[in-house]
């Protein structure tokens, strides 16, 4: 019997988790994994509470931001990343984000060639969270 490695394991599970996200462009799973246990998982998507992209149909940031060069208007997005959500739900549940390891799924859906990144925004949230490492999977 072949057995797939942890990691690949983790990625499965983000991958999965990636299929919940209300994202018109990409969709993003992420989980964090400490003393190799699941802490804590998230997905992109709306805030508690506000509409999703999926289910009204259109995205609130403008085409412009993927045109190489411009900028990415983040604060215009209604989602949330993976990232962020994946640490405000540790925070809300257990609080053990300290020398964690983060799998990011990352599955471009609209045909756009952007490939998967952590933007600055979730890096210093990562960074702040004591989050050791993060690893990335992008989808084929």
């Amino acid at each position: 019997m072949v057995r797939i490695s942890k990691e690949q394991f983790y990625f499965n599970v983000a991958k999965t988790i990636s299929e919940r996200s209300t994202c018109l462009h990409a969709h993003v799973g992420a989980i964090l994994v400490k003393n190799d246990m699941i802490i804590s998982q998230g997905y992109n998507g709306s805030a508690r509470g506000e509409e999703n992209c999926c289910d009204i149909g259109t995205c609130s940031r403008p085409e412009s931001i993927y045109i190489v060069g411009t900028p990415n208007n983040y604060e215009l997005c209604k989602s949330i990343h993976a990232e962020m959500n994946t640490i405000i739900n540790a925070a809300r549940h257990n609080g053990g984000t300290i020398g964690a390891t983060m799998f990011v799924y990352y599955n471009r859906i609209d045909g756009r060639d952007v490939h998967g990144h952590v933007c600055n925004m979730c890096t210093f949230a990562i960074k702040n969270a004591g989050i050791i490492e993060v690893l990335l999977q992008e989808g084929i």
